[in-house]
């Protein structure tokens, strides 16, 4: 039987190579027959394995300098894979607080075993324990941001501009976490209180969240989300309480033509939807078929119908011009504002990149802003923490677009969220939810 640091290993290494961090894990869960076995062994071993890939890959540089520092070779040096197995071992000793230190450094040296490096035993065993004789020592890791919490340095650059220097720990603390699952309830369907008490049935305790009228977080581990009370009967869908919020800005109204210019997978579409009772016409746009196959499966188990699919670039649509009373145009981002969800983001993501997804971004609300009809509303939402990829987005769209201006966010969400000037910006280190920029703007009526 695989072990659950054998999967992370194989997971890993594959990562090292460009895949995906939940694709590698998922691809070697499938191929070793453990992502369906419910026996709670294996659910153990796949929680283990999960989170050691998601930790290691989160980590990375923080395991990088801890290797570099113990060392004797430098890293060029050294077999890649010896590197992911010492990412592990390491892993362990410094984040994972329910493992034993000797039997992370034991299971360590039977990894590098397994995987072809018995002569190396001796080093991995070594490099393991000193790490376990220093790591209390106050100058052992460095004092650098970035290195101790394992983000590129223009990113914490970029947050220390935006939060300072005491705000932006907290926010790298923030996103090292496990992340929470959240749930929206579709009240068509059901309430708060049936689901928690349905969830309650099988042992899944849950809370509601502040100025969410549909939201549920899970307090403990639900094992296979698909398998919980309410899921085939849309009774309710997996969303962030963040990306909640972005729905209830637009605030559409029944009877209402509604875009959502960048929709799959369809979570903020079928949250529209639910808040029009279903009644009115949703257009949901996006450029990936695929993508879009997940959205109406998402509305079909919830029970929407007022939803329409347009496979097409929200860049190129003139059949929409002046059509709709309110667009979303939840752009595609750096994802800054999501990245304890997204392991391997932080990594992929570059100022390049930023520059690239800004300039899409640009062109995609000048754009969509055609599809709106005179004194409509177009909310402009991202899930990064950049400000070129939002406020800058929205300022440089106001110079060139006159008839438009922003209208402030109402108050029903309460004093928790930065509303200045008029436009909302959650920070997860305070408000305990993905990052996430909005602002509501209005089309002059005339």
């Amino acid at each position: 039987m695989i072990s659950p640091r054998q999967i992370a290993f194989l997971a890993l290494r594959d990562i090292h190579k460009g895949a995906f961090a939940d694709i590698a894990l998922d691809r070697v869960l499938q191929k070793n027959s453990l992502h369906h076995d419910g026996s709670a062994e294996r659910m153990s071993d796949r929680r283990l394995a999960t989170e050691l890939v998601y930790g290691c890959t989160r980590r990375q540089r923080t395991l990088d300098s801890i290797i570099d520092q113990l060392a004797k070779k430098p890293s060029h040096q050294q077999p890649k894979d010896l590197r992911t197995i010492l990412h592990i071992g390491l892993y362990q000793l410094r984040f994972a607080e329910r493992i034993p230190p000797s039997a992370a450094v034991n299971t360590t040296v039977e990894l590098a075993k397994e995987n072809g490096f018995s002569g190396l035993t001796g080093f991995v065993n070594g490099l393991l324990r000193q790490y376990l004789r220093t790591a209390d020592s106050p100058s052992f890791l460095s004092q650098n941001l970035g290195i101790r919490h394992s983000f590129p340095d223009w990113i914490i650059e970029v947050w220390q501009e935006q939060f300072g220097e005491e705000e932006t720990e907290k926010l790298c603390i923030w996103m090292n976490q496990t992340p929470s699952i959240d749930l929206r309830i579709n009240p068509l369907r059901s309430s708060l209180t049936e689901v928690a008490t349905a969830l309650k049935t099988v042992g899944v305790s849950c809370k509601t969240l502040p100025h969410l009228p549909q939201g549920l977080r899970l307090l403990s581990h639900p094992g296979a989300i698909q398998k919980l009370p309410g899921f085939d009967t849309g009774w309710w869908t997996v969303q962030d309480s963040s990306a909640q919020l972005v729905a209830h800005i637009l605030d559409p109204q029944p009877g209402e033509v509604i875009i959502d210019a960048c929709a799959a997978p369809g979570g903020k579409t079928t949250h529209i939807a639910e808040l029009m009772g279903d009644r009115g016409k949703i257009w949901a746009c996006d450029v990936t078929p695929s993508r879009l196959r997940k959205l109406q499966e998402n509305a079909r188990r919830l029970h929407l119908e007022s939803i329409d699919i347009c496979t097409g670039d929200s860049r190129n649509l003139p059949q929409f011009a002046h059509t709709a009373d309110r667009v979303l145009l939840d752009a595609p981002c750096s994802g800054l504002g999501t990245l304890h969800r997204h392991a391997d983001a932080r990594w992929r993501q570059t100022p390049e990149s930023v520059q690239e997804l800004a300039q899409l971004q640009t062109e995609l609300i000048s754009h969509t802003s055609t599809f709106v009809k005179p004194g409509g509303m177009l909310v402009y939402a991202t899930c990064t923490l950049h400000p070129a990829e939002n406020i800058q987005v929205v300022q440089k769209f106001l110079t060139t677009h006159p008839d438009w201006h922003i209208e402030p966010v109402e108050n029903f969400i309460g004093e928790m969220y930065s509303t200045s000037p008029g436009w909302l910006q959650v920070k997860p280190q305070e408000q305990d939810m993905d990052g996430f920029f909005m602002v509501r703007l209005r089309k002059a009526n005339n």
